[in-house]
C-alpha cells in the first residue's frame, strides 16, 4: 500500500483532501468527495452529537483549581460549554467541521451556525458567540468560524487589526500587560484574518496586517526565539488537533494554505519536518493534547497519523514546488 492509498483508507474528511492537495484529482471529484464528509463521515457524525440549544457538551470542565470550578459553577447556564469543557465545547467542535471540511451552505450546517448565533455567550462576560470577547486568541479563532460559516464578524476584525502589536504578532496577555506577541496567539489571528481575506474580501488594512504577521512568523524562522536564537523545543512536536496551540507543522500549512512563496527563513523548518517521515514515508502523531475528543479522528500517540501525514506531504509538496 503507497501512502496515498493509506491516506486514501480513511474517513472523507481526509480523503477530499488529498484528492485536492496531493493527487490533484478533477474538482468535480475533490467536491464529491467533500460532499460525503456530512453523509458519510465525521462532519455528519459530529454535527449530530449538537444540542437543539447549539452546544456539543454541557459536562463541567476538569479544572486545575477549586476557584475555577466555583467560576464555572456560578454562572448561567448559557455560558457554560462555548469554550470549556475541551474539546467538546461549541469552539472546538465548530473548529473540527471546519478541519473536516464540511460545507458551510449546507441547510444542516446553515442551521447548526444558527442555533449557535442565537443561544451561545462566551464565559468571559456572556458576549454573543459571534461578537467575540477579549483575548485576541479567542477572538482570532471566532473570527476564522465566522467567515467560513458565514457570519459578519467585521468589529472582531477591526479590533484585531488594533491588537497587533509593534512585532507583529498578537498576544492573548496583552490585555495583562504583555508587550510581546506570541505564536499560539498569532497563528489564531492569522488563521482568522486569512479566512475573513478569503471569504470576504478584507482589503488592504486587513493584508497589510497579515503580512506583518507573517513577518513575526518568519523572523523567527517558524520556531526560534528572536532574542536569542535558540530552538523552541516544544513547536518541534506535530500534534492533531492543535487546538489552541502552535507547532512548526501547524505553521508551514498556515502558510501553504495562505499561498505565501516560501524563502529561505522557513527552509530550517521545512527540513524538520522532511526529517520526521518515517521508513514508511509517514509521519507520527505527537504530543496529543491533553482533553476530549467526541470521538478518535486519529490513531493514538506514537502511530501513524493520517492528519499528520497529509500536512506534512503538501508542506513538502509546497516548498519543493516552489524551488523548482
Amino acid at each position: 500500500m503507497t501512502v496515498i492509498d493509506w491516506l486514501l483508507d480513511s474517513d472523507p474528511a481526509i480523503r477530499w483532501q488529498v484528492l485536492r492537495d496531493l493527487t490533484d484529482a478533477p474538482e468535480e471529484q475533490v467536491a464529491a468527495e467533500r460532499a460525503r464528509v456530512l453523509s458519510d463521515g465525521w462532519g455528519g457524525r459530529l454535527l449530530a452529537l449538537q444540542g437543539p440549544d447549539g452546544k456539543w457538551s454541557t459536562s463541567a470542565p476538569t479544572f486545575s483549581s477549586e476557584k475555577a470550578a466555583q467560576w464555572w459553577r456560578s454562572m448561567d447556564a448559557s455560558r457554560q460549554g462555548t469554550l470549556f469543557p475541551e474539546w467538546t465545547s461549541i469552539a472546538w467542535s465548530l473548529t473540527l467541521m471546519r478541519g473536516f471540511g464540511v460545507e458551510p451552505g449546507d441547510p444542516a450546517v446553515r442551521d447548526a451556525v444558527a442555533r449557535v448565533h442565537a443561544n451561545a455567550r462566551w464565559e468571559h462576560d456572556g458576549e454573543p458567540f459571534f461578537a467575540g470577547e477579549v483575548e485576541p486568541c479567542i477572538n482570532g479563532r471566532t473570527v476564522a468560524l465566522g467567515a467560513y460559516y458565514g457570519i459578519d464578524v467585521e468589529p472582531i476584525v477591526n479590533r484585531l487589526l488594533g491588537e497587533q502589536m509593534a512585532d507583529g504578532g498578537w498576544n492573548c496577555e496583552q490585555e495583562n500587560g504583555s508587550t510581546r506577541g506570541s505564536f499560539h496567539t498569532t497563528i489564531e489571528v492569522l488563521e482568522g484574518l486569512t479566512e475573513y481575506d478569503r471569504t470576504a474580501s478584507g482589503g488592504p488594512e486587513v493584508a497589510e496586517a497579515v503580512a506583518r504577521g507573517h513577518e513575526y512568523l518568519l523572523r523567527r524562522r517558524m520556531f526560534h526565539r528572536l532574542s536569542t536564537g535558540e530552538r523552541i523545543a516544544a513547536w518541534t512536536q506535530f500534534s492533531y488537533p492543535p487546538f489552541w496551540h502552535y507547532d512548526v507543522l501547524r505553521g508551514l500549512d498556515y502558510l501553504r494554505a495562505a499561498e505565501v512563496k516560501p524563502d529561505e527563513r522557513v527552509a530550517e523548518a521545512v527540513e524538520l519536518v522532511r526529517g520526521k517521515q518515517d521508513a514508511d514515508g509517514r509521519w507520527l502523531l505527537e504530543n496529543p493534547h491533553p482533553g476530549e475528543l467526541h470521538f478518535p479522528i486519529d490513531d493514538e500517540e506514537g502511530k501513524p497519523s493520517r492528519w499528520n501525514t497529509l500536512r506534512a506531504l503538501r508542506v513538502l509538496r509546497w516548498y519543493d514546488s516552489a524551488a523548482k
